[in-house]
């Protein structure tokens, strides 16, 4: 045998021995990472779980209080000075934002377990502008700001889930006013490329930085500004509405410039697909 094929050879048996620890080595990689990423699984799911239990616990009390509120405040129990009205009116706002925050962390919940039931069926875009123009009109407390629905020109009927559209757009709009003090929030539809429909909610607020529109869309994220550390809420709304957004085929988008306004808006598949059609 030749000098040549014995080192050939053992070349060869040195690169299989090389292959076989780079096999083993990967084998034990992948064992590693399904291992990571049950545990991520399961992480995932008891933060599901926390979130579900703890809001519906939180439902009860919440409830009593609002309730206990709006007695006093009907003057059921006497009449109440100017002063108790004050506080009294306090404790149910309270209750009644911690109560929506409640019921953001539930549906964030369902969300992330994968358990929120989709319900398509065909809708005007009249008729939901005219239920959301409803909700509003009872908390419009300032004249200085103004509501403004734009008529749907030619967007005509929608095939989706129009309970989840208007929680995202009812987030957006109460964003929208509880960041402007002088102006309007404008809220609109059109069709964009034949088959979506993007709905704007555009205000004449403090606007936002730059440095901050990338992450506004994240679980309980808070921009670090004056008037926002005044006004804070639990940094749900949001990331629930893109999470809402996504589970409907589409997404969301911001723009904004400080002092100017904003414009969030969430552009949807305008005929969801498979979801029990």
């Amino acid at each position: 045998m030749s000098d040549e094929l014995i080192r050939l050879r053992e070349q060869v048996a040195g690169l299989t021995t090389e292959l076989a620890e780079t096999n083993h080595g990967v084998v034990a990689l992948y064992a590693e990472l399904d291992d990571n990423a049950a545990r991520l699984r399961e992480a995932s799911e008891l933060k599901s779980r926390f979130l579900s239990y703890m809001s519906h616990e939180f439902r009860t009390p919440l409830g009593a209080i609002r309730s206990i509120a709006r007695i006093l405040l009907d003057r059921l129990d006497g009449p109440l000075t100017d002063e108790q009205q004050v506080q009294v009116e306090f404790i149910r706002s309270s209750a009644t934002e911690l109560s929506q925050m409640v019921d953001d962390l539930l549906d964030l919940a369902k969300v992330e377990a994968g358990r929120v039931t989709i319900s398509p069926a065909w809708f005007e875009m009249v008729d939901l502008f005219s239920a959301l123009r409803g909700m509003f009109k009872p908390i419009l407390s300032s004249e200085s700001v103004s509501l403004v629905f734009e008529e749907p020109i030619g967007v005509g009927s929608v095939y989706s889930d129009d309970k989840k559209l208007s929680q995202i757009l009812r987030n957006f709009i109460a964003n929208a006013l509880k960041f402007t003090s002088r102006g309007e929030v404008r809220v609109t539809a059109e069709v964009t490329n034949e088959q979506f429909v993007t709905f704007a909610v555009s205000d004449t607020g403090i606007g936002i930085a730059p440095e901050f529109l990338g992450a506004i869309f994240q679980d309980f994220v808070q921009v670090d500004a004056p008037i926002q550390k005044r006004l804070r809420g639990a940094g749900l709304g949001l990331s629930l509405s893109r999470k809402l957004a996504q589970v409907l085929g589409g997404d969301v988008a911001v723009r904004s410039v400080v002092g100017v306004g904003s414009t969030f808006s969430v552009t949807i598949p305008k005929e969801l697909q498979g979801d029990g059609r």
